[in-house]
């Protein structure tokens, strides 16, 4: 797969489990990619980076209820420097993540999925990215290849 501009990826880090998600070429929408362990998160970053590549990711930060950070962002914040020191031309931006799980959930039921299928804590994982990916898209700064 080979496009023109660099695709947004979408993070959910979880001590377990990390959801990835990616844009489309032109940076309109965002889908879940895939969960994978912490170290096989890194690895598919790598992958990912090199072919069609990334210039930004975009990690969900867990501040609590009243959108304070809490205990849960010191879980976060090494992997974000693991980013940063990995891909220093990359922009690595955090992103609210509260209820997105919830919202995944939600995003899974309006798209069909089976209530068995929903209960995989990867698949809500995955999706969990795709809506904190999504939202950046919607809400964040406009792309630098397309000005708005």
């Amino acid at each position: 797969m080979n496009t023109q501009y660099p695709r947004l990826i979408g993070i959910d880090y979880g001590t377990k489990r990390v959801g990835i998600a990616v844009s489309d070429p032109l940076r309109v929408f965002a889908q879940a990619e895939g969960t994978y362990t912490v170290e096989a998160a890194f690895a598919r970053l790598v992958e990912m980076h090199a072919e069609p590549g990334f210039d930004t990711v975009v990690v969900g930060w867990p501040l609590t209820p009243d959108g304070e950070e809490g205990r849960a962002i010191e879980r976060v914040r090494p992997f974000v420097n693991r980013i940063r020191t990995a891909f220093p031309s990359v922009t690595v931006e955090t992103w609210d993540e509260r209820y997105s799980s919830e919202r995944a959930v939600e995003a899974l039921v309006d798209a069909g999925v089976r209530r068995k299928d929903r209960r995989e804590k990867g698949r809500v994982d995955a999706a969990a990215a795709a809506v904190i990916l999504q939202e950046y898209i919607d809400e964040g700064p406009p792309s630098p290849h397309f000005p708005s």
